[in-house]
């Protein structure tokens, strides 16, 4: 029985959840339908390339989420073949720390990540780099 000057349960986590899948459904619905490839996609601009004209690190990944929704692994692969990869290992990463109980990004870890987004960013802009994200005519 619950004492009477004891606060209900709160259902903002539930409702926080079930907003932020809905948001993220939508989100994919929308790559998935809209094809990202296409000028005239409705997309925020990447400030990074806005600023230095290089493609950043996650340039590319609305697309290769596109291509992935629509089973075209060769096409995600060149257009951010770093996120293809490095989302799922990362997150892989991350569970197993936690499940170990283990800090999730210790500093090596986040100097690895640094590094690693780092040389992919300069990589990838080197003229001639063969996997760049790609763009149709409209």
């Amino acid at each position: 029985m619950m004492e009477p000057d004891a606060p209900a349960p709160s259902r903002t986590p539930l409702y926080l959840t079930l907003g932020t899948g809905a948001l993220f459904a939508g989100a994919l619905a929308y790559i998935g339908i809209a094809d990202p490839h296409r000028p005239g996609f409705l997309a925020p601009l990447c400030p990074f390339k806005a600023l230095t004209g290089w493609d950043c690190p996650a340039c590319g990944g609305l697309r290769m989420t596109h291509d992935l929704l629509h089973g075209d692994l060769a096409a995600a692969v060149a257009d951010n073949v770093f996120l293809l990869v490095g989302l799922p290992l990362l997150a892989i990463w991350a569970l197993l720390r936690r499940r170990q109980r283990k800090p999730v990004m210790p500093v090596p870890a986040i100097a690895v990540l640094a590094v690693a987004v780092l040389s992919w960013t300069v990589v990838r802009n080197l003229p001639g780099f063969p996997l760049v994200p790609t763009l149709l005519d409209g």
